[in-house]
């Protein structure tokens, strides 16, 4: 068995340094690199498959495919029809999940310790030996045409469609990954077993763990349940397409609501993008802190123009998209628009406080604790880690990065990616006045 164990003792990124467990590194035969952190005063085992199968990889016009399969590994296996494999997990108090997003599709397991034999053999059932049943496909894709047709109600789904294409057209991520009505009625059994048997392999795929458990047992237990787990995928892990800038859009989408959601929309940073803490304060100052917030203070607390504003940045294998959303009363849109607009304006020119900024750092390192106090949430934030190869050390160095971004920093960043004219902007509601 190859095993390479490296620990490296986090802390919970809070002002008072609060040591967390180490993650440890190990790979087992077949090349599935596994992550674990210890956690022994609750007897769970929380689990986290991460492969590079999600949705940039659904075929062209059929998004919705690697959601669609995930559905159908986690509904029921080769052995078991939906409704055995249901009861058989509710018997042995399993919970196993399955998902996609853009990058990847994920299996999950959480169980209680002295139960974890019995959901490993499910997690491996699910994933090795998958049913394909044809009448099971047809219900998940009943459901998630169904899913579909009621988002088209809604304004902030209407949004992101509209922002995926703007942004990135025919790229990979130029679509929702849920996929839309006309694209889920298009996949077919064909589609789900290729990007199966192209992409669910176990060299590039990371296991993250985090519970009641040690390396030493839990390694026998992987390398008994996944050694017919071979081989690697068609397009490795972190083989991806570069996100262009395109055109930029202002767009008008009528719906019979009374309120008007405006979405802004740029591209924003890859994971690997240097400027990625810079770029995380700026968002944080900008919109992501919540009443904290210079959007918020600006729009609503002193205009009283939103309900909310907000913003955030989603860091991906190419350059995710930063985004602003706002809702409000259509009367007020497009003075709302003007005010957001005058703001990155104001922060693209560097007037940005440097008490403020201070303040916002403050806010972001200490708020990271509560990202780290479930197995659930630590399982996720290790398969990150582990999936775009950020270093095992990175949550560990993140409150020093975080701190060691300066004001230069920040109105650097605020230069480049705040700049009005660079955003794309889709109002959805009424027709006003000036529509």
């Amino acid at each position: 068995m190859k095993h390479i164990i490296t620990g490296l003792w986090l802390c919970l990124l809070t002002s008072t340094a609060v040591a967390s467990p180490a993650i440890e590194e190990a790979k087992l035969d077949n090349g599935l690199r596994v992550l674990l952190t210890e956690a022994h005063h609750v007897p769970m085992v929380a689990m986290q498959l991460v492969l590079p199968a999600g949705s940039r990889f659904d075929p062209e016009e059929k998004g919705g495919t690697a959601s669609l399969l995930a559905a159908m590994l986690g509904d029921h296996s080769a052995k078991h029809d939906h409704a055995t494999w249901s009861a058989w997990l509710d018997s042995e108090a399993v919970k196993l999940g399955s998902g996609a997003s853009k990058d990847t599709m994920a299996l999950s397991l959480t169980v209680l310790r002295e139960a974890l034999p019995q959901g490993l053999n499910m997690l491996s059932e699910a994933l090795l030996q998958p049913g394909w049943r044809t009448k099971r496909l047809t219900i998940l894709q009943q459901d998630a045409i169904a899913a579909a047709t009621k988002a088209q109600e809604s304004a902030g789904t209407r949004a992101a469609e509209y922002t995926a294409h703007a942004l990135y057209g025919s790229h990979p991520y130029g679509h929702r990954t849920g996929g839309s009505m006309a694209s889920l009625h298009a996949i077919n059994m064909t589609d789900l077993h290729q990007l199966y048997d192209a992409q669910c392999k176990p060299q590039g795929a990371v296991l993250a763990v985090s519970g009641d458990i040690t390396m030493k047992e839990l390694l026998p237990l992987l390398e008994t349940k996944l050694h017919d787990w071979q081989g690697a995928p068609t397009t490795a892990a972190g083989t991806m397409i570069k996100a262009t800038k395109r055109p930029v859009h202002t767009q008008h989408i009528v719906m019979p609501t009374t309120q008007m959601l405006v979405q802004f929309s740029r591209l924003g940073i890859a994971r690997s993008d240097a400027d990625f803490f810079p770029v995380l304060v700026l968002n944080h100052l900008l919109g992501g802190s919540g009443f904290g917030s210079i959007l918020m203070e600006e729009v609503r607390e002193k205009r009283g123009l939103v309900y909310g504003v907000y913003s955030y940045v989603m860091p991906l294998l190419a350059r995710g998209p930063f985004v602003i959303t706002l809702q409000t009363r259509a009367d007020q849109a497009d003075k709302a628009v003007q005010v957001v607009k005058e703001q990155l304006q104001n922060m693209a020119e560097g007037h940005i406080d440097a008490n403020r900024l201070d303040k916002t750092k403050g806010n972001l390192t200490g708020g990271f604790a509560q990202r780290m106090d479930s197995n659930r949430e630590r399982v996720g934030l290790i398969a990150m880690i582990g999936f775009y190869h950020l270093p095992l050390n990175y949550l560990q160095q993140w409150t020093k990065r975080i701190e060691s971004v300066n004001l230069a920093d920040v109105k650097r960043a605020a230069k480049h990616y705040l700049p009005p004219k660079q955003w794309n902007i889709v109002q959805l509601g009424p027709v006003g006045e000036n529509k």
